[in-house]
């Protein structure tokens, strides 16, 4: 383990308010560089998706960014992680998207953080919600979407009619219990097939498990399950609606053998950017986290960074 001031660059914990809910954020910073003390930086603003926390492997994108010159702040949405809020793992669009605007109003006023040279790094779930943001007219230089949540028709369909059936009942009863102030009804967010569970491919439970080995935790560490409510909602959220109307230069990274964004409509949407990228892989939805493919992806995503947001630009 290499002592801490022998690292390229520096961490700090620290919050930010989103509708009067402290978020945690992690910040990087490259190692202190006596001959650029007055550079202004680029920022990488990193979400996770459905259910994630930032340690689930967010970490080490983190680390390739900053050490290529980037400032980066990882966050957890509210109710998730080491962020604050109550209900405890409740998943609501609205509510993250309005965390993703706190986490870049906070990155924008950073020491040493260019504000106009700002960048949504989202994957899944939060990769359909930097789609949505840069759709909206979100002030951003740049965004990574990989392996993006676009439709969800499409993300329904994937899911099947036997799983989406299952998550019926415990959904409904959950959106009787908020309506009632009672505590959430919740269901696992990653399944085997044929359990009660957002995901179930059979690549779901392995890909989590591999995730959480890669970065270093164990069962327990973090919650692994979402209000129920969230599986009423998920085929209404489509943020390929908003494509047409990202003008900035976004990478979008697409898996090949995606069964939960399916790949045909994740490409359709990149599409319609008048500025996109597209890279696809020869995996599944959980495989870009880590190797053998994670190298590929995340090197892909600072080719990208180099060309349209350079350090020194």
């Amino acid at each position: 383990m290499p002592d801490v001031s022998d690292l390229p660059f520096t961490t700090s914990e620290q919050t930010f308010r989103s509708d009067g809910t402290m978020c945690a954020a992690r910040v990087y910073r490259p190692a202190a560089d006596p001959s650029a003390t007055e550079i202004l930086r680029p920022v990488i603003v990193m979400g996770h998706g459905f259910g994630g926390v930032r340690a689930l492997r967010l970490y080490a994108y983190a680390e390739r960014f900053v050490a290529a010159g980037y400032l980066v702040v990882v966050f957890d949405y509210r109710g998730f992680g080491e962020s604050e809020g109550s209900p405890r793992q409740l998943l609501d669009v609205g509510m993250q998207l309005q965390d993703w605007r706190s986490a870049l109003s906070f990155a924008r006023v950073l020491p040493g953080a260019d504000p106009e040279r700002l960048i949504a790094w989202g994957t899944s779930f939060g990769g359909g919600h930097v789609i949505t943001l840069a759709g909206r007219s979100e002030r951003l230089a740049a965004i990574i979407a990989q392996v993006p949540h676009v439709s969800g028709p499409a993300a329904v369909r994937a899911t099947g009619f036997g799983p989406v059936t299952r998550l019926v009942r415990p959904a409904v009863r959950d959106q009787v219990a908020a309506l009632r102030r009672r505590p959430p009804v919740y269901v696992e967010a990653v399944g085997a097939p044929g359990t009660t569970a957002v995901m179930t491919t059979p690549d779901a439970v392995p890909g989590l498990a591999r995730q959480m080995d890669a970065s270093g935790l164990v069962e327990g560490d973090y919650p692994t399950y979402v209000a129920a409510r969230v599986a009423l909602k998920v085929g209404l959220y489509s943020p390929a609606r908003h494509a047409s109307r990202v003008s900035c230069p976004a990478l979008v990274q697409i898996a090949a053998h995606d069964a939960v964004t399916p790949r045909r409509v994740a490409e359709r949407a990149a599409a319609k950017m008048s500025q996109s990228t597209v890279h696809v892989y020869d995996c599944g939805h959980f495989d870009p986290y880590v190797e053998p493919h994670f190298d590929q992806v995340v090197s892909d995503q600072l080719a990208f960074l180099r060309a349209h947001v350079p350090v020194s630009g």
